[in-house]
């Protein structure tokens, strides 16, 4: 089923092949050279316009939706194939595919969606919200032992905060009465995040998945300013995970304190 000198893992073949199919371009339009001539887009779009409403200004201090795009194309490793005669361009290597002047091992493909859609408001009593979904994905072609590698990402994000305006306490510190009087903040952020890793076999019709993790994280902190400079900080962080594959373990990390910042700024 494919032309004399192009079998289905010449490189030549297996590179516009992996480019059109992730992409979704057409690949005809594919060249077979690793060099592309115009770079992959990227981009970050903010929309604070709803606050222009006047429902929206009525019930919100802010509101904004977001979305961002990231993506690399890398080569790991070309050179010069010495066994490449210019006025022999028939000739075959040991796979019977006609020889390529440059060689190279891999490439990489990494796409993110940070976020794909995050929206973030505050309320006129003081509520914070913020929901947030990312994706993201790593492709490794190797021709080195036709293997495809993909590690595929999603994450999702809910965050809940408060504030307490002109909390007052009285405090002794120092042994002189002293009243303070600040903000009293609340954030709690509540997460998952799903990774599988799948290895694809390209001379043969083989898909594994040789690891995947599901991440579960509940972060909750609340500070309050003891001075200008001078900040309490409470929090707790747990991170909890379930593995894809039987040969690895659940993990728990729990992390939990008390911290001061001092700010040396004006």
């Amino acid at each position: 089923g494919y032309p004399l000198g192009f079998s289905k893992t010449s490189q030549d073949v297996l590179l516009p092949a992996f480019l059109s199919a992730y992409k979704g371009s057409n690949a005809a339009d594919e060249k077979t050279g690793f060099l592309r001539d115009f770079p992959l887009p990227n981009w970050d779009i903010k929309y604070t316009g709803l606050m222009n409403l006047d429902w929206f200004k009525k019930n919100f201090k802010r509101f904004s939706l977001q979305h961002g795009y990231r993506s690399g194309y890398t080569v790991n490793q070309f050179q010069n194939n010495l066994d490449y005669q210019p006025g022999a361009p028939d000739e075959t290597n040991q796979n019977g595919d006609f020889k390529s002047p440059i060689l190279y091992t891999g490439v990489n493909l990494t796409e993110q969606f940070s976020p794909l859609i995050k929206i973030d408001f505050e309320m006129k009593n003081s509520i914070k919200i913020l929901a947030e979904l990312r994706k993201d994905r790593a492709l490794n072609l190797s021709f080195a032992n036709n293997l495809l590698t993909e590690v595929q990402g999603n994450e999702y994000i809910i965050g809940l905060g408060y504030r307490v305006k002109d909390l007052r306490f009285t405090t002794t510190i120092g042994g002189k009465k002293t009243l303070l009087k600040s903000d009293l903040n609340f954030k709690l952020d509540l997460s998952r995040r799903d990774n599988k890793t799948i290895i694809r076999y390209l001379d043969i019709e083989n898909n594994q998945t040789t690891a995947g993790q599901t991440i579960y994280g509940i972060q909750f902190t609340t500070d309050y300013a003891l001075s200008k400079n001078l900040t309490a900080i409470l929090y707790y962080d747990h991170t909890f995970s379930r593995y894809a594959i039987s040969t690895a373990f659940p993990q728990t990390t729990i992390r939990g304190g008390v911290t001061l910042r001092y700010n040396f700024g004006n």
